[in-house]
């Protein structure tokens, strides 16, 4: 258990000093500056497919993600563009008005069966994105423009984090604020996942009948896992509004849904980190067989049914030498 604790501190330290320095750092040697949007769009990714990963591990499973995403992105730009709140503010509340719709969906769909809560999830998507043509305060097709750049963010008079519009290089900004993001969602996700919450969640993800027969509120427990993961997807959603400085209703669509789920499956359910790996992964895979033109997506597909087919846990299930399995 010691030496598992250790490998534990050491491959944390590692990627923080990876993230936070050594990138950043061999990204100004090389000169390839677009790196930062690619790595930030990563960072961002990671966060809402974490919250997609929560709700697979109280066995949902959640292809409705791209909706929450979608919701927090528009909620974080009409509160900028058209109540003037700093988007320091607008993040947080991006995230729990997507909770709040969470929980007013999940109170009657997550008393249902497993599958039929998939294919309610599967529709979320497409039903935000059709009211969000709708709405007068969406704009409809012509979507939110020209969403001004995170402002000054202090406290008490001192500058804790700049105001973006001011810097030289706002791409390096929002790879640190991303990061830092991801760092805190993921450290969450893993507290949650060791607290008793977790444990609950666990005993129902094996038997959710002997779960209910010991007292454990079933209903209660979905409903606070699907609102924690929409939170995490309405944050990410507000986040990618802040770096393309627009959203539209297309921003987020059934595919990105889908996607958010396949990070899961590449990274590992089973590892609170999958995600994150998934999530980088399917990102530079996609990228990387560009060249193949018209065969992109069938070879992208083979060489994902291959590897689900060959690492059904995920590509953390690797071991390495010392590396060992971080399971939640």
């Amino acid at each position: 258990m010691a030496r598992n604790g250790t490998y534990r501190i050491l491959a944390l330290v590692v990627f923080l000093v990876s993230v936070f320095w050594l990138i950043p750092f061999l990204i100004s040697v090389t000169g390839r500056w677009n790196f930062y949007f690619t790595l930030t769009s990563v960072a961002r990714l990671s966060v809402a497919s974490a919250g997609v990963w929560l709700t697979f591990y109280i066995g949902r499973i959640n292809i409705g993600q791209g909706a929450f995403a979608l919701i927090g992105a528009y909620v974080s730009a009409i509160l900028v563009t058209k109540a003037g709140m700093s988007f320091w503010i607008s993040l947080p509340i991006a995230g729990l008005f997507a909770g709040l719709v969470a929980i007013l969906i999940g109170l009657p769909i997550l008393r249902l069966r497993g599958v039929y809560f998939a294919m309610i999830t599967l529709v979320l998507t497409e039903v935000v994105r059709l009211a969000a043509l709708a709405l007068p305060i969406t704009n409809g097709a012509k979507g939110i423009v020209s969403i001004p750049l995170p402002s000054e963010l202090s406290i008490f008079a001192f500058t804790i984090i700049p105001d973006f519009s001011t810097l030289e290089n706002p791409k390096l900004a929002f790879y640190y604020t991303a990061c830092i993001l991801m760092v805190m969602c993921y450290a969450a996700l893993y507290r949650i996942v060791n607290s008793r919450l977790g444990h609950l969640c666990r005993s129902m993800q094996q038997n959710e009948e002997l779960a209910s027969s010991v007292g454990v509120n079933i209903a209660y427990l979905r409903v606070v896992i699907f609102a924690i993961s929409s939170f995490f997807g309405g944050v990410g959603g507000a986040m990618f509004g802040a770096i393309a400085q627009s959203v539209y209703p297309s921003s987020f669509v059934v595919k990105d849904s889908i996607d958010f789920m396949l990070n899961c499956f590449l990274g590992g359910l089973g590892y609170v980190f999958g995600p994150m790996l998934g999530t980088l992964t399917l990102y530079f895979g996609w990228d990387l067989l560009f060249e193949l033109g018209k065969y992109q997506l069938l070879v992208y597909s083979c060489v994902l049914i291959l590897v689900i087919l060959v690492l059904p846990n995920g590509l953390l299930s690797i071991r390495l030498g010392p590396i060992r399995r971080l399971r939640q």
